[in-house]
């Protein structure tokens, strides 16, 4: 009788705790695990925090590809409100990034961010291990960091020789340089570049357009751009070119060097807004400079499935613009909407709210 009323007492925790959301469950990163393909065995995670571009959105869909069409275990980390576990984008904390420890490919969606100390250490050490990178749009200034933080050379503004310009210039090749080009009343045009049409990120990319408007860019030296962005007038793939602005790279590949002396693959593009997505050329071109960052471009063919998996409804890009009152493991599973619906009512009770927090290195 007493061996009964303990195992059910720790039943009805358990299942307390799950369905409150404070549980280990609830509280696990979301994970898309593959299983046949060229990415078997291979671990690529993606963090997901940038404030207007909607990374929470676009980060999922890529790795929902990777994972169901090719194989690839795919963790996508998000920022989370630590008292709702809301997604509340630009709020300086992610969750689980120890899921970085056992990562093949990084792929950054990030913006402004101040992480914790115990939070930014799995990143900063992979990037001292030379780990291949994707960056994404406001990746360039992924990290707005005090200079009295130990990672303070990771800021998009640092100033010292070892690493100026910060993660965005040393790694991805490039740090924030300006807009170029009106979000929602100007779209671009990624033209590539014909003496590199034959990289194999360029593999069955075919008229590669994006919504988002454009950024002024001259990457670090050792850098192929394999295609410039071409902002047009006007908010369709046929709009014409603007008349006041040249093409400026907008997509370019490179490596860096770690701590370690170990060489990374990089693959760079100042796109991928969650509405970029629905363009087949730079979705496809987005999968394939993940798999050649990997060293994988052996495996890049014209015909790779790049269909989405599952509902992909992108939001309209802008600040403050995400979807409320959304956890991560609503995204879990593959036919799960990206992202859910929620009326006025809901979003309006959740309430989450990016708090202001000190980094824990100070």
């Amino acid at each position: 009788m007493q061996r009964s009323l303990v195992a059910f007492v720790a039943f009805t925790l358990a299942a307390t705790l799950f369905s409150s959301g404070s549980g280990f469950a609830a509280d696990s990163p979301l994970v898309y695990q593959g299983t046949d393909g060229v990415g078997s065995g291979k671990h690529i995670v993606f963090l997901a925090g940038d404030h207007e571009y909607r990374s929470e959105e676009a980060l999922p869909a890529l790795a929902r590809i990777l994972a169901k069409r090719h194989g690839f275990k795919c963790t996508v980390l998000f920022n989370i409100d630590p008292e709702t576990g809301y997604i509340t984008p630009g709020n300086n904390n992610m969750p689980h990034t120890d899921a970085v420890n056992s990562a093949d490919l990084l792929v950054f969606g990030l913006r402004f961010q101040n992480f914790p100390a115990e939070q930014m250490q799995p990143i900063a050490d992979y990037i001292k291990r030379g780990g291949p990178v994707v960056g994404t749009r406001t990746s360039t200034h992924a990290f707005k960091i005090p200079a009295k933080s130990p990672f303070a050379k990771f800021d998009f503004q640092y100033k010292g020789e070892e690493m100026k310009g910060g993660f965005g210039r040393q790694v991805l090749g490039e740090t924030w340089a300006g807009h170029y080009g009106r979000n929602h009343v100007m779209s671009t045009r990624l033209e590539i570049v014909p003496e590199n049409a034959e990289h194999p990120v360029l593999r069955g990319v075919e008229n590669p357009w994006v919504e988002a408007g454009g950024y002024w860019t001259d990457p670090e030296a050792n850098s192929v751009v394999l295609a410039n962005a071409q902002p047009l007038q006007g908010m369709t793939q046929d709009s014409p070119v603007a008349d006041d602005k040249k093409p400026c790279p907008g997509a370019w590949v490179r490596t860096y060097r770690g701590e370690n002396g170990s060489e990374g693959r990089v693959f760079t593009t100042t796109y991928c807004a969650s509405e970029d997505l629905r363009n087949d050329g730079f979705r496809r071109m987005m999968i394939n400079g993940c798999l050649w960052a990997l060293g994988m471009e052996d495996a890049i063919t014209g015909e790779l499935n790049t269909e989405f998996v599952g509902p992909y409804d992108p939001s309209t890009f802008s600040f403050g613009g995400y979807r409320k009152a959304v956890k991560p493991q609503e995204l879990a599973g593959w036919d799960s909407p990206i992202m859910p619906a929620r009326d006025e009512e809901a979003a309006s009770d959740a309430k989450p709210v990016a708090k202001k927090k000190k980094n824990a290195a100070k």
